[in-house]
């Protein structure tokens, strides 16, 4: 018992300076942040209180009034610090590919399965919706590169539907804070016995990371990459 209750207390300091941290990245996002969790609290709180007044239990209707102010204060914060982190995120590389790692259960995400020299990189996700293949870049560039992979997946996988989504805010694209919802709406055609197979197929045919020839060890000083070495596609 004793050792839980330890536990429990080295945690919360974790947690709050977590919360701490948060609030910071997204007051400077949002500088009204502060005010604006303030007045949800003090308004759900005085409408509770002032219902309680009306109708004769001021003291319960206030207790539950500050449960529920702590709660819609939780709920503003944690809308709001999301929309700041996302604002941070958009148009930085590889964004895209971080928020397919959090999508949650059931799916497989292997960054930056295809890329070019101007780095538009296409990653791609497997879940009970199929394959989808998220693209970040120039979104003219991008397309040829998605072409690409559906023909080179096409080989191992030509009875899973594949999705293709380019993250951007220009027509057609998906801003980077619905791509995780845009997926989870996709209809689910395939089991789980299916995806496994899915990903094991893809996995034994290989990705872009994994088909590159790395030395081993470090690389000696002053070495530079033949100029007949692989390129990218």
């Amino acid at each position: 018992m004793a050792r839980k209750e330890t536990a429990a207390d080295a945690a919360n300091p974790g947690r709050l300076k977590q919360i701490a941290q948060t609030y910071k990245m997204t007051r400077r996002a949002d500088p009204r942040i502060g005010l604006i969790i303030a007045a949800v609290g003090i308004v759900t709180f005085g409408v509770f209180l002032a219902i309680g007044f009306l109708i004769g239990h001021p003291i319960y209707l206030g207790i539950l009034g500050f449960v529920l102010a702590f709660l819609a204060m939780a709920i503003v914060f944690g809308r709001r610090a999301e929309r700041a982190a996302f604002g941070q995120m958009e148009g930085q590389p590889g964004a895209a590919a971080a928020v397919l790692d959090k999508i949650g259960r059931g799916w497989t995400t292997t960054p930056a399965v295809a890329m070019n020299r101007s780095q538009d990189v296409v990653h791609r996700t497997v879940g009970k919706a199929g394959i989808v293949l998220v693209a970040e870049g120039n979104p003219n560039r991008v397309k040829s590169l998605l072409a690409a992979e559906k023909r080179r997946m096409a080989r191992v996988v030509s009875d899973v539907p594949v999705h293709d989504v380019i993250v951007g805010t220009g027509e057609g694209q998906v801003p980077l804070k619905k791509l995780r919802t845009t997926l989870l709406k996709l209809p689910r055609v395939l089991q789980g016995p299916q995806v496994t197979a899915t990903n094991d197929r893809l996995r034994a045919m290989g990705d872009l990371m994994s088909n590159m020839p790395l030395p081993k060890g470090p690389m000696p000083k002053g070495m530079r990459t033949p100029r007949g070495g692989p390129k990218m596609r």
